[in-house]
């Protein structure tokens, strides 16, 4: 039988009985397939796989332990071979034909009137390759396809509905490089009719999102909010209640200084279906990029995320107990004086770490008594994160009257670029 004798199709067999020949790993992994379709199955085999006799004491098939009869094909609308004997396949297969019953022979692939495809889903996609008498081929095929359309790099957004009912997610997109994105996120952003994107976050995403997805720049930036937060709520509702899948991109996590909760609650007040996925927080992540843990064993064994507006007199002030500042440039040299009046050293390193994994990502360290003229002098800005306490004593970046003791030295790369990475300077 040639490839191009086959006519691919997808049987609807919700409900309606099917009869699998055989009780052996190849008949249990059919009819397995067959249940999932919600067909209602029979196994007729003298004896059977520990994997039928569960399926069967569970009430989810019937097995009749004989041999096959030509009776046992009045009902079935579709049939599986699967004896490992040639003689007794051809056999059922024949009377099928006769009674045009499909179906599939698997000791004769050449002459079956059916071929079983080798399948995989994603999501709300079913994918079933064949590739003629190849059946590790197919698989093959059938993973790579599988995998390009997890990972959303394959089109998964929806043309014809079923219902007109939308929804949100609220999608963390990490730092800002792609890279960093979960795949679920990138798996939503593939269906999404609308974006609802940040300033922050992977921007370079948005161009490759497919045509007619409509995009809502919402970004803010500190102390200028062109949206305000009730608005964007409300955009998420009316698009979704539009019928529309709106995916809400947002830097970092959602849950993490992000307003997720919020928009989360505004879209269950409203009846809209929505899902909060996590991405990779900038307040542990755009340090890394820099070359700083925010815990290191000797180093600290705890850390608090805070933004730059918060009050700051609560928490540990020691080196020890590293401290992460979001949003925080603007209010840099108010929050070093209450960390200092908190009784933090003065000589505890301090890196701010500029558009984090950007092409000009740029990195900044002085100790907590210099950082802010230190800042003031070669112009920091936002997007930054400031990271304060002993870890920074390992990064790369760090001038050597700040590295770290010597104990731990060889955690650290020999060389070091200087406190002071300008833009473009690679990493």
């Amino acid at each position: 039988m040639a490839l191009m004798d086959i006519y691919p199709t997808a049987l609807r067999l919700l409900g309606r009985p099917v009869l699998v020949v055989g009780g052996g790993k190849v008949a249990a992994r059919r009819a397995k397939g067959l249940l999932d379709a919600g067909a209602l199955v029979t196994v007729v085999a003298p004896d059977a796989v520990d994997a039928v006799r569960q399926l069967a004491d569970s009430g989810l098939l019937r097995w009749e332990p004989r041999e096959y009869r030509t009776q046992d094909l009045e009902t079935p609308w579709f049939v599986q071979t699967a004896t490992g004997v040639a003689v007794v396949d051809a056999k059922v297969s024949a009377e099928a034909e006769e009674r045009r019953i499909w179906c599939v022979n698997a000791s004769d692939h050449e002459n079956s009137a059916a071929w079983t495809p080798a399948v995989a889903s994603v999501a709300d996609v079913k994918i079933a390759v064949n590739a003629g008498a190849d059946p590790r081929r197919a698989m093959a095929v059938r993973d790579a396809v599988a995998a390009a359309l997890d990972e959303g790099s394959l089109p998964l957004r929806h043309h014809r509905r079923a219902s007109t009912k939308g929804t949100v997610a609220l999608v963390g997109g990490g730092p800002g490089d792609p890279g960093l994105m979960t795949v679920h996120a990138r798996r939503l952003l593939a269906e999404a009719d609308v974006v609802v994107a940040d300033r922050l976050g992977p921007r370079s995403v948005l161009d490759d999102l497919p045509e007619g997805v409509r995009v809502i720049e919402v970004g803010k930036t500190p102390g200028h909010h062109p949206v305000p937060q009730d608005e964007i709520n409300r955009i998420l509702v009316r698009e979704a209640l539009a019928g529309n899948r709106v995916v809400r991109l947002k830097g970092g996590d959602p849950y993490v200084l992000g307003r997720g909760g919020e928009e989360l609650a505004f879209c269950r007040e409203h009846d809209v279906d929505v899902q909060v996925v996590s991405g990779v927080t900038s307040a542990i992540s755009v340090p890394a990029a820099a070359g700083i843990p925010v815990t290191h064993r000797g180093l600290a064994t705890g850390f608090s995320v805070v933004t730059g507006h918060d009050e700051l007199g609560n928490l540990p002030a020691r080196p020890d107990h590293t401290v992460i500042l979001l949003m925080g440039v603007k209010s840099l040299a108010r929050s070093m004086a209450t960390l200092a009046a908190s009784g933090l050293p003065a000589d505890t390193p301090v890196a701010i770490v500029e558009r984090g994994y950007a092409a000009d990502q740029r990195v900044t360290i002085s100790t907590a008594e210099g950082i802010a003229s230190r800042a003031a002098e070669v112009g920091v800005e936002n997007p930054a994160v400031i990271v304060v306490g002993d870890v920074v004593r390992l990064s790369p970046y760090a001038p050597e009257h700040l590295r770290v003791t010597p104990n731990l030295s060889s955690t650290v790369p020999v060389s070091s670029p200087g406190s002071y990475l300008a833009p473009g300077t690679p990493r």
